[in-house]
């Protein structure tokens, strides 16, 4: 009787290295578990820290409306139109910055809970993605802030500057209104670190991806008519120009990925 095959030296070591391909489904149920409920934490905390800066905040959300209003002529004034409105401000403000504030650790626990299906040596990124998620996500929430968020109120405002009817601006509907913006731009400047997941796991390739480019742009145009909260083309415009750069500077990161998996691979083989 023949003894039975053995695996060979590269295959049993990646798996010593892998511990999650020896984990159970109920296993990955745990660790999930474990993950959801220190990133809760995290952002539990944070909340509670965004609720003492809040206050100290409002300067800087109200800023742009204002600059819109004196642009136009009008009065520089925000209003709230119920009794709580201000106090629903300062505490849902304090709600999203205590998400900011605690996003590296959920972006850490969310690499922690994909690492162990990646080999050793992709393990070791975890530190350029928590960077990277959050760079990207701060850069969008800054070009929202800076460039987007003062074009779309100036073409909002317009209007309203020669005719008979003036703005009568309440801080909550505003802060809705920019809530939309820069968290949506931030959730989109994450498209890159998206496709160097995609990437990773070998889902997409740079082929792939400039092969359906046209695809890309045909989702980026609906997506930046859907987002944009006016009809105005050059906001939309706008809006459209870094997520198409976003898109080529994810293409060229899935090139590296593809060329270091090629290189491992023939690594592997001569080994």
């Amino acid at each position: 009787m023949s003894a039975p095959a053995q695996p060979d030296l590269p295959t049993k070591k990646r798996q010593e290295e892998e511990p999650g391909g020896r984990m159970s489904f109920f296993e990955h149920l745990v660790e999930l578990r474990k993950r959801i409920i220190h990133s809760l934490a995290a952002i539990l905390i944070g909340m509670v820290v965004g609720l003492m800066l809040s206050q100290r905040f409002i300067n800087y959300i109200v800023d742009p409306m204002r600059e819109a209003l004196r642009a136009a002529g009008l009065e520089d004034r925000l209003y709230y139109t119920s009794p709580q409105g201000y106090v629903s401000l300062l505490i849902n403000l304090g709600l999203y910055l205590g998400i900011a504030i605690a996003m590296p650790v959920v972006l850490y626990e969310i690499w922690q809970f994909v690492a162990p299906g990646l080999y050793k040596n992709e393990r070791k990124a975890v530190a350029g993605f928590i960077f990277s998620s959050m760079f990207l996500f701060l850069c969008g929430i800054a070009f929202g802030y800076f460039i987007m968020l003062p074009q779309v109120l100036r073409f909002l405002i317009s209007f309203a500057s020669s005719g008979p009817i003036k703005p009568l601006i309440s801080v909550n509907e505003y802060f809705d209104l920019i809530l939309v913006v820069l968290l949506g731009l931030g959730v989109i400047f994450e498209l890159p670190v998206l496709i160097f997941i995609l990437s990773m796991f070998g889902i997409v390739t740079p082929k792939f991806l400039m092969k359906n480019f046209r695809y890309a742009m045909l989702v980026i145009t609906i997506l930046a008519a859907v987002v944009t909260p006016t009809p105005d083309a050059n906001t939309m415009l706008i809006f459209m120009a870094p997520m198409v750069v976003l898109y080529f500077v994810g293409v060229f990161i899935s090139y590296l990925v593809f060329r270091k998996k090629q290189r491992e691979a023939r690594e592997s083989e001569a080994g």
